[in-house]
């Protein structure tokens, strides 16, 4: 097929890399024409200037950018995605965005006769090199099936949730999860090491019962080592905890521990931890 991406960040660039690899013809755009340079370099393809030209003649326009507004940066306007795109091209959001945005998204693909969907991911940058990445996805039925081979290149798991915005009400989910398992992990290793235990061997123990997690298992021993420099940064963390709290304001979700939890990101924040991995949640407790 022919695809554009838009957005090579430490996600989208071994995501557009996938593609490439996997024989489509994929064209990119990023704000930082190096990265686009650098990305044709590395994989092929070819780069342009703006998310119009880049989705031009395309069959899929896949993005993964920053924020809100950062996807209506380079969806709408004369230079936007959405004004390249032919007519039953299919708009693919692979940012952690809200709910909102992919519901008014999808309205403005539908009035063009476009379609779209939103399908953030998890699994990290190692699950974007690895192409072993979980997306969820909301749209309707027909165009997530028009799109899904196309996104199967780098996933590891690939649902359809429901109608658009299902698949950022997942994402949500997903985040507010990780912020609970994280503290609950920072609190039991900082634990082990005031009772004067080794941390390391507790960890050898606990990670083969109940306790047992994704966070245990790859970030534990880096928790207790101090390393954090790697990673889903604390800053996006929480831009994604604010999306999740904006929505349980709408929606009369009761989140008390992640709105704790984003209060303690902040403290990482300003400890200096912007860009540490959220793993960083027990450097407060040191």
């Amino acid at each position: 097929m022919k695809l554009a991406f838009l957005g090579l960040g430490v996600m989208g660039f071994p995501m557009a890399g996938h593609l490439q690899k996997a024989g489509h013809s994929v064209t990119v755009y990023n704000r930082n024409a190096e990265k686009s340079a650098k990305w044709v370099a590395t994989y092929g393809g070819a780069s342009a200037a703006t998310p119009r030209e880049a989705a031009s003649g395309a069959d899929i326009v896949m993005m993964c950018v920053g924020n809100d507004d950062d996807v209506r940066s380079v969806v709408y306007g004369s230079d936007g995605a959405l004004a390249g795109m032919k007519s039953g091209a299919i708009l693919v959001d692979h940012t952690t965005a809200s709910a909102r945005l992919a519901r008014e998204l999808d309205a403005a693909a539908k009035k063009e006769g476009k379609g779209f969907i939103d399908a953030p991911v998890s699994g990290g940058q190692a699950g974007a090199e690895n192409g072993k990445l979980g997306i969820m996805c909301g749209g309707d039925q027909a165009t997530f099936d028009a799109a899904k081979d196309v996104l199967n290149v780098y996933a590891k798991a690939l649902v359809r949730i429901g109608d658009a915005g299902a698949g950022q009400l997942t994402k949500m989910v997903n985040q507010i999860c990780i912020a609970g398992l994280v503290q609950a992990l920072s609190e039991g290793l900082a634990f082990a090491q005031k009772a004067g235990v080794d941390p390391k061997r507790v960890l050898e123990v606990i990670s083969k019962g109940a306790a047992q997690s994704w966070q245990m298992e790859n970030r534990g021993n880096t928790m207790i080592d101090d390393k954090f420099d790697f990673g889903f940064a604390v800053d996006w963390m929480r831009k994604d905890l604010g999306i999740c709290l904006d929505e349980a304001k709408h929606n009369g979700a009761k989140l008390p521990i992640t709105a704790l939890i984003d209060q303690f990101y902040g403290d990482v924040q300003s400890m200096g931890g912007n860009r540490w991995d959220t793993s960083s949640l027990i450097k407060r407790l040191k």
